[in-house]
């Protein structure tokens, strides 16, 4: 019991004792340390919220700027549609000037022989002391027919009086330059009436009996587009491509590809 007594007063007298210098050091780099480490707690915590912000910036950045490139195609898709169609009108201009072309040499051509054949008759008729008997031009007259049913079918779109005028001449003149070039244009005229079923089969005589023919190829178009007239979209795209196949190199097979493409 003294022993417990005295050791009781031992460490009583040790708990007055005023701590030491290194002890009150050591409490101090401990709270020093806590301080600090308090300071990095709320460091990193306004880190991370500075990372939440900047992601979402950049999350809303990214929208922006995805929407703005949508929008952006959706302007490229729109102009690129309208020179299409702009591409597209200037190759039918293209096809309708070359087809005048093309009417314009034939004629010239018959006028060229015709003048010819006017030029022998006369060397033949001087050389025989006789004078030349004059006789009708067929084919002056053919000309005029021709072009005046042209001119009321392009120009005047009488289509009806034009068709019954190159009707009239495909008739009389069977041997003709221009037979072909006007059983064409009977079937244009048919198109212009909207008489569909009338130019499909008119146009199929053009591509049937002369296939080799510069206006074939216009015939196969203009019937493919008498299809799609009548709402035949299959009878129309396989013409368009057989157009593609039998006349690859023709001013009509890129017209062709250009309505196949609109299409599928």
């Amino acid at each position: 019991m003294r022993f417990l007594l005295i050791l009781s007063s031992l460490l009583l007298l040790v708990g007055c004792l005023p701590p030491s210098q290194d002890q009150l050091r050591m409490d101090m780099d401990l709270e020093e340390m806590k301080r600090r480490l308090a300071q990095l707690e709320v460091q990193k915590a306004e880190i991370a919220q500075a990372e939440a912000i900047s992601g979402d910036i950049r999350q809303r950045q990214g929208a922006e700027l995805l929407a703005g490139l949508d929008n952006l195609r959706v302007e490229i898709q729109s102009v690129n549609g309208r020179m299409d169609d702009l591409g597209q009108d200037n190759r039918a201009l293209a096809d309708e000037l070359q087809l005048i072309k093309d009417d314009l040499g034939m004629q010239l051509t018959s006028l060229t022989n015709r003048v010819d054949e006017l030029e022998q008759q006369v060397a033949r008729g001087g050389t025989t002391g006789q004078q030349p008997v004059p006789e009708s031009q067929p084919e002056l007259t053919a000309e005029q027919t021709y072009q005046e049913a042209l001119d009321l079918i392009r120009n005047q779109q009488q289509f009806a009086q034009g068709r019954k005028q190159l009707e009239s001449f495909v008739n009389q003149y069977p041997e003709h330059d221009l037979y072909v070039n006007a059983l064409y244009w009977i079937g244009e005229a048919f198109y212009g009436e909207k008489k569909y079923e009338m130019a499909i089969l008119q146009f199929q005589d053009v591509i049937s009996k002369y296939p080799s023919h510069p206006k074939a190829s216009a015939a196969m178009l203009k019937q493919a587009l008498a299809f799609n007239a009548l709402g035949d979209g299959e009878n129309a795209r396989t013409t368009m491509q057989k157009l593609i196949e039998e006349y690859p190199d023709s001013a009509q097979a890129t017209a062709a590809k250009k309505y196949l493409g609109k299409s599928s």
